[in-house]
């Protein structure tokens, strides 16, 4: 049935919307070392860009440092760049052999400028989820005009959507009131 396909399809876009900002905010630093906060960052290198985790091993050896080591020690340079580039405010140290990052205490000051970082992924995300919504709606209405749907099943499945919508738009809020409760603690 083609509006159910509708339907199908904005719940798959949704998910996918939901899991980049899981990943996105977990990215986001709190006060521990964890690879998840650059494992994905993006690097030029060779022409491509590419995830870090592509390029290069990452460890935590203690709680308040990471360590990466390259697979090609040519890529140090524009691994550390990048690393500085980034909004997370680490900074890194080359040895030559490899990259170490000390993860530092979170200043009060430091809470509030990731708070928005937080609270600006969770709005970009709600934001994709309503453009999803959108795209259904027109083609829930282009079938309707069509004839392929009747108006009584249009509204069924306009309020099928908004409760979907709704459903997701909750699930990105809770999961930034997660993060921003782990940015505030220690």
């Amino acid at each position: 049935m083609a509006d159910n396909q509708s339907l199908t399809g904005a719940d798959q876009k949704m998910r996918k919307s939901l899991e980049v900002v899981q990943r996105e905010l977990v990215t986001i630093r709190t006060g521990r070392a964890s690879p998840a906060l650059i494992e994905h960052m993006k690097v030029d290198y060779a022409g491509s860009v590419l995830p870090l985790n592509q390029l290069a091993s990452i460890t935590t050896p203690n709680a308040n440092m990471l360590v990466v080591q390259p697979w090609d020690k040519s890529s140090m340079n524009i691994i550390e760049k990048a690393i500085l580039k980034s909004d997370l405010g680490l900074t890194p140290i080359n040895d030559g052999r490899m990259i170490r990052i000390n993860i530092p205490p979170l200043s009060e000051e430091r809470r509030q400028e990731l708070l928005k970082v937080v609270r600006r992924r969770i709005e970009e995300g709600k934001i994709a989820i309503r453009n999803v919504r959108r795209d259904a709606l027109e083609d829930l209405k282009t079938q309707e005009k069509d004839k392929d749907i009747s108006q009584d099943e249009l509204k069924h499945l306009q309020n099928q959507l908004q409760k979907l919508t709704d459903a997701f738009t909750v699930r990105i809020e809770q999961a930034g009131k997660d993060k921003e409760k782990e940015v505030m603690e220690d």
